[in-house]
């Protein structure tokens, strides 16, 4: 009985320190692959971080080109109204020789309203 007692002994002690092993093997998978996905993450991160940069340009671009293309629309109108203002000149100088008080009137209308536009809050 002695002898399978040491036997049992001797077998567990084998399969205690088998079992130790396992642990220390399924512990150290555990940490690569702790590794791993820590890896996987920070990549999928980065390519985040790229993507988001490309948008980030693409909308400055479309931002710079529509600013670009309402300095020329402003251009356009500004030389718009000052063609027609050249061409009226000489008409809104006659009409407001001839008629100066309506002129008045109807140049304070358009400063009163122009200034309640203004001044709203």
């Amino acid at each position: 009985m002695a002898a399978r007692k040491k036997n049992s002994v001797s077998t567990v002690d084998t399969r205690l320190a088998a079992l130790r092993e396992d642990f220390a093997a399924l512990q150290a998978d555990l940490k690569g692959l702790a590794g791993d996905v820590g890896a996987a993450a920070s990549e999928r991160g980065k390519i985040a971080l790229r993507g988001a940069e490309d948008v980030a340009d693409r909308a400055m671009r479309l931002a710079e080109e529509a600013a670009r293309e309402a300095k020329v629309a402003a251009g356009e109108f500004r030389d718009d109204a000052e063609e027609w203002a050249q061409e009226n000149a000489e008409t809104l100088r006659v009409q407001v020789r001839e008629k100066p008080i309506t002129s008045l009137l109807i140049a304070g209308g358009i400063g009163a309203f122009l200034g309640a536009i203004f001044l709203r809050r």
